[in-house]
């Protein structure tokens, strides 16, 4: 029963009625703390009084960093809460947030038939309800946002994954990690042409969420929002780790590789292979590896980090008491503060635990798919009678 993807349907209702209700004590018992709240609603604040340019934009945690959609999320939050005073106010949104984030990963889960022994992962983290009702960071909306992205592209309904995605890196950067994912992920589903569409979409929703910056200095705006060389305190560091991979082909070469369409029925079998559950692995994926390989965790980052694992432990094909053991430790490691030695050893541990997991596990899983396709290739079903539905489903593409 603990394995079977159908029973995730009754499981996922109890598992969100029960974390409502420790929500709600959470933000009556747990006193708040103030990180970032207070720079988010001083920058805001300047924002409202007409300033545009991202070079004067400051608050006590320093100058504003984050894209446009940040300034207008927060904008919105400045509003209701009288100026960012109403902190109880802003935790009741944060709750309201964490609850629908939540309900939007269990129903991802559910379209890649995850097992439902992994669902209570979801529910359990203490440093995840921190992030959203004590601390208010902005990842909790670039993380809604990505899973967001992740649920329409489950659904094939692309626009409106590419608008989430895009939307969500336009809050924070950090969903940049996911970009070679959902790049891979959108090459194999759709033909070239619309590939290139999606990503043409994307840059647009970034243009149109800085217009309002740009006159007054695009390059301040792209500088401070996309801030790559960014300089993080020490202290507030999780894994302290970098990595570097050497290549021997050139970017032209990789280009070339990659970009070069398809014939239309190749690319229609490729489509057909991109499942729910290959879309969830590959983007959380993707984000693990770029986390793994990061220079710098601060806390705020486990919040891409906390629901993208049990899934990951799981692809990685893990025991069920591994699973848990991975994630328990993985959550210890992110509760130490400041983080130690061995906590920043597990914290790397644990995503290198989970990336070449989900590597080794699938390592074989085109090769098994292109097996059973040939076996599907009978003499009596040969190319004569594939041929029309290939071609129906080519023009339908």
């Amino acid at each position: 029963m603990s394995k079977d993807p159908r029973n995730s349907r009754w499981l996922s209702p109890l598992l969100l009625t029960a974390d409502s209700a420790l929500c709600a004590l959470i933000i009556w018992k747990v006193p708040y703390t103030e990180i970032d709240w207070k720079a988010y609603m001083q920058q805001v604040h300047q924002y409202q009084q007409g300033e545009r340019d991202y070079t004067l934009i400051k608050g006590d945690t320093g100058p504003l960093v984050y894209p446009a959609a940040h300034v207008y999320i927060y904008s919105l939050l400045y509003r209701v809460t009288n100026g960012g005073k109403d902190i109880f106010l802003a935790q009741l949104i944060f709750g309201g947030l964490y609850l629908s984030v939540l309900s939007l990963v269990m129903t991802c889960y559910r379209q890649a038939k995850a097992p439902p022994y992994i669902f209570p992962l979801l529910v359990l983290s203490k440093r995840m309800h921190s992030l959203f009702m004590l601390r208010l960071f902005n990842d909790c909306f670039a993380v809604g946002a990505l899973f967001l992205a992740i649920y329409a592209y489950q659904k094939r309904i692309w626009t409106i994954g590419s608008f989430a995605y895009s939307f969500g890196v336009a809050i924070k950067m950090s969903l940049l990690l996911a970009a070679p994912g959902v790049g891979i992920m959108l090459l194999q589903a759709l033909p070239f042409r619309r590939a290139v569409n999606a990503a043409f979409l994307m840059a647009q929703v970034q243009f149109t969420m800085a217009l309002p910056f740009l006159p007054a200095g695009a390059k301040a705006y792209i500088s401070r929002a996309f801030q790559f060389t960014r300089q993080f305190l020490f202290k507030w560091t999780v894994n302290w780790s970098h990595w570097t991979r050497p290549s021997d082909l050139s970017i032209g070469d990789l280009i070339g590789a990659v970009f070069k369409p398809l014939p239309p029925s190749v690319q229609q079998r490729i489509s057909l292979r991109v499942t729910p559950d290959y879309i969830l692995t590959t983007i959380l994926s993707s984000m693990a590896i770029g986390l793994l390989c990061a220079r710098s965790l601060h806390y705020q980052f486990y919040a891409y980090i906390a629901w993208s694992s049990p899934f990951l432990l799981w692809k990685a094909g893990l025991h069920p008491i591994l699973v848990y053991s991975v994630w328990a430790a993985q959550e210890w490691a992110w509760n130490v503060y400041p983080s130690t030695n061995a906590s920043s050893m597990v914290v790397v541990g644990c995503l290198a635990v989970q990336v070449f997991g989900v590597w080794w596990s699938t390592r074989d899983e085109i090769s098994n798919v292109q097996l059973a396709e040939e076996r599907n290739q009978t003499p009596a079903s040969g190319s004569k009678s594939h041929a029309p539905a290939d071609k129906g489903t080519d023009r339908k593409a």
